[in-house]
Formats: structure tokens, C-alpha cells, sequence
């Protein structure tokens, strides 16, 4: 239908109360495209039940397998060293399915989803540690893994990142640079989380908001710069052991574990860029006002939501139960009381290993010993040396192994 116009330069032919949209006459320049902006007579998918439906589904269900899994590993705790690790790994699948959808479920309400998120923020952290922890335990400890790979050229590889490390050869300031590189990341992360938190308050932070003028800027360079660097240490410390770790399936696990974590960061990313074209709506009206930075959070949780199911079958296969299962308690072959698993449950959350190893990692003296675990030989790998000459009196017991100029 054609549109008439009058010398008043209104409309003929449109029914009343039709919105106009008009362009400056005379100029043939295209208008910078604004955010849409959802009304309440058009909600998006996340404001539905069936979103919420859906996530609550795969989350409960991940909680299930998860729960599930922890539980047996706590019955079967036969091997503290290394099933602390692997449970405090675990418990990221209900953390961030929980956290995820009780933002989700609070959409509306558009600053709780920062406060849910900094829980997770900093429990990521953590489980990047416990996982290099992990290996460490895997393969006997700071001492073992020394004893195997000292001295030995480091293979030039674009792939793990070491091609400009040609040249050099492996150390104990390698092992070094690796620990502190994932636990400056147990450091920064809760921070960024904290900051984020306060900016939020001042309503200095939008998600999504790359204005010079906005905290997420500059949370989001440094973020981005500390998990990269942590993200290089997992992978020279996999270049480096990755025949010892051989036994262990060291594939599936790292892989999961970087896939939980790095990958939420990049799709949040993603989502702010979409954001910055325009692709995501705000919802504005009298009752509901919804950024779009928030409306991006909410997809993010929502992804995240269905993410931790396939995330905690993975999982139960990455860190299985059954090899610890032969591992009795006892001489009776009796499994752990509940008693036995409530304290070991205790024990697996205290955080007081790793503070410990801050300390070790940190410290000045570090290049002239090194911490021998107290991990059972019988289960850990064959290495090719003799490791007679260290003591394995206690978890901090302190071998003088190397000299004080041996750096990376």
C-alpha cells in the first residue's frame, strides 16, 4: 500500500495509531542500527517456563551422575593423595550447574546473577590447581618428576607453545613456572570475582560494556591474560610428562577440564560480542527492565545449564571410581563407613594444601629442594631411576635435591 504525504509532512494511508519511523530529508545515509529491545507482550525464550524447565532438567540430572560419583570415590577412599584431587575436580560440575541456574531462575532481577557467578568464578580457580595437583600426585611428586625429565632438551613445538624455549632443558624452574603460573590464576580469579562485585554496587560494570569508562574493560583483559597463562602452564607441563602420564589417560581429563572452564569464558566472550552488534535484545517496560549485557549472562547460564550434564558423563569416565575399588580400607575388605566419608569429605574441601604449596612455590628457598610426595609406588608409574635416597617420612617432608642456580 502507498503512503501519501501531506504538506504538514504527515502520513496518509496508515491506520491510526501506526508507529512512523522518518530520516532526516535529504540525507541518504544509513541510521546506526540500535539495540532491540523486547516488550513484555514479547518475552524471550529465557523469561519462559519451558527454559527453565529444560535447564532444570539437565542440571538435576548432572547433580544426580555427579553426586553420585563423588559419594563412591569417598566410599572408596583408598588413595587420599589422589581421590582429594579428583573430588574437589568433581564438585565443579554441581557448582556451576546450581550457580547457573539459580541465575538463570533469578533472570529478571538483573545484579544476583553477578553475585551467583563469583562463586563460580573462584571455584574454577581452584580446580585448576587441584588438577595439575593431581598429576603431580600421579606421577610421585616435585622429585620423581625431576628425576625422569632433568637435564633433557625441550623439544621445540609451535603446537604446545615451546618454540621459543628452544634450546633450554627441563629444571626444577620449569616445574616452578608451571605451578605458579595456575596458582597466580587461584589468585587473580577470586580477586577479579571481588572487584567485580564492588564495580557492580557502584554501577561501574555492564557486562558486555567495552567503554573505557566501564570496569569490565579492564576485568576482562586482565581475566583473559591470567587464565592464558595458566592455560600455557597445563599445556608445557602435559608436553613435558606426557609419556609418564601415559598410564593415567591423561587425554580425556585434560581435555575435560579446560573444555569446563575455558570454554564458559570464550562462549561468555561470544556473547558480548553479539551483544556489541546489536543481536541481543534489552527488555525495557514498566515493570521488568533487563539489559542486554544480562540478557547475554542469561543465555551464557543457560548454555552452561545443559553444558554440565554432558560435562558429568564425561567426567564419571575421565575420573573413575572402579580403579580404587580394589583398594580396601582394611584387611577385611570392609568399605568406609559413613562416619569415615563424612570426614573424608571434610578433608577433601580443606584448602589448606594449597595454600601450603603457595607458600613452597613462592618462596625464595624453593630452588633448593623439592617436596617428595608420599604417594604409594605400587600404583604410580615405573620410572626408570632409583629413588631410594628420598625420604617419604611425610607429605612435608623436604629433600635437598637440587642447587640453588638451576632455573628455567
Amino acid at each position: 500500500r502507498k503512503t501519501f504525504m501531506l504538506g504538514n509532512n504527515s502520513p496518509v494511508g496508515l491506520p491510526p495509531g501506526s508507529p512512523v519511523t522518518m530520516g532526516p530529508q535529504g540525507s541518504n545515509t544509513s541510521s546506526i542500527p540500535e539495540t532491540p529491545v523486547v516488550t513484555p507482550e514479547e518475552p524471550i525464550f529465557l523469561m519462559t517456563s519451558t527454559a527453565q524447565t529444560i535447564s532444570g532438567f539437565f542440571v538435576w540430572t548432572a547433580l544426580l551422575i555427579t553426586c553420585h560419583q563423588i559419594y563412591m570415590h569417598l566410599r572408596y577412599y583408598s588413595s587420599p593423595n589422589e581421590q582429594r584431587h579428583i573430588v574437589r575436580i568433581l564438585f565443579i560440575v554441581p557448582i556451576y550447574a546450581f550457580d547457573s541456574w539459580l541465575s538463570l531462575l533469578f533472570f529478571t532481577n538483573e545484579e544476583y546473577y553477578v553475585y551467583f557467578d563469583t562463586v563460580r568464578d573462584c571455584y574454577e580457580a581452584f580446580v585448576i590447581y587441584n588438577f595439575l595437583s593431581l598429576c603431580y600426585e600421579y606421577l610421585g611428586g616435585e622429585s620423581a618428576i625431576m628425576a625422569e625429565i632433568r637435564g633433557k632438551p625441550i623439544e621445540s613445538s609451535c603446537v604446545y607453545g615451546t618454540c621459543c624455549l628452544w634450546g633450554k632443558t627441563y629444571s626444577i624452574g620449569f616445574l616452578r613456572f608451571c605451578k605458579q603460573a595456575t596458582l597466580q590464576f587461584c589468585v587473580v580469579k577470586p580477586l577479579m570475582a571481588v572487584i567485580t562485585v564492588i564495580l557492580q554496587a557502584f554501577g561501574k560494570y555492564r557486562d558486555g560494556d567495552f567503554n573505557v569508562a566501564s570496569g569490565y574493560l579492564y576485568v576482562t583483559i586482565i581475566y583473559n591474560i591470567s587464565v592464558s597463562l595458566s592455560l600455557y602452564a597445563l599445556f608445557l607441563f602435559y608436553f613435558a610428562t606426557r609419556e609418564l602420564l601415559v598410564p593415567y589417560n591423561p587425554v580425556l581429563k585434560f581435555f575435560m577440564v579446560k573444555s569446563v572452564i575455558f570454554l564458559s569464558f570464550w562462549q561468555g566472550m561470544l556473547l558480548a560480542i553479539l551483544e556489541k552488534c546489536g543481536a541481543i535484545p534489552q527488555i525495557s517496560s514498566a515493570d521488568v527492565s533487563v539489559g542486554e549485557g544480562t540478557v547475554a549472562a542469561g543465555y551464557q547460564n543457560f548454555i552452561i545449564c545443559i553444558e554440565m550434564f554432558f560435562a558429568a558423563v564425561a567426567l564419571r569416565h575421565a575420573f573413575t571410581y572402579k580403579v580404587y575399588m580394589d583398594k580396601r580400607l582394611d584387611s577385611y575388605g570392609r568399605c568406609a563407613p559413613m562416619k569415615s566419608i563424612s570426614s573424608s569429605l571434610k578433608e577433601t574441601m580443606n584448602p589448606g594444601d594449597m595454600v601450603q604449596d603457595a607458600i613452597h612455590n613462592f618462596s625464595p628457598a624453593y630452588q633448593q629442594y623439592t617436596q617428595q610426595s608420599t604417594l604409594d609406588r605400587s600404583g604410580g608409574p615405573p620410572l626408570s631411576r632409583s629413588h631410594s635416597n628420598v625420604s617419604t617420612r611425610g607429605d612435608n617432608e623436604k629433600t635437598l635435591l637440587l642447587s640453588s642456580d638451576d632455573e628455567f
